[in-house]
């Protein structure tokens, strides 16, 4: 019998291997991303203390968005993180993909969150 490929199991293994190396400190948290096919959403998170500091995502009832698994729906999330982390003065991350390729909407979200001025 063929054995069917797991995409998110090799996504799980490459984010194990990412996560060994990654960790968030109260003065550089870990910008953490999560994407499903309908939505994506993003955390800054301090590992140290367990907590979650600021988050954005499609799920959001102000943030307007009608499709939240798109590019555009990414650059959104994107920029709506970078403003409330330097809102709480987090303008230093560290970037999580989660194991996801960098491309499309992880990439999108990324970029718009660079522009509007967080570091990573």
């Amino acid at each position: 019998m063929i054995k069917k490929y797991s995409r998110n199991g090799a996504r799980q293994k490459r984010h194990l291997r990412i996560r060994k190396n990654l960790v968030g400190t109260a003065l550089r948290p870990r910008l953490s991303v999560f994407r499903s096919t309908k939505n994506i959403s993003v955390q800054l998170i301090d590992d140290v203390n367990g907590v979650t500091l600021a988050s954005a995502s499609t799920f959001e009832k102000d943030s307007k968005i009608t499709n939240g698994g798109n590019v555009e729906a990414a650059k959104v999330v994107g920029q709506l993180i970078a403003e409330r982390s330097i809102a709480k003065e987090f303008k230093n991350v560290i970037f999580d993909r989660s194991g996801y390729l960098y491309h499309g909407r992880i990439k999108a979200l990324a970029e718009a969150a660079r522009a509007a001025g967080l570091e990573f």
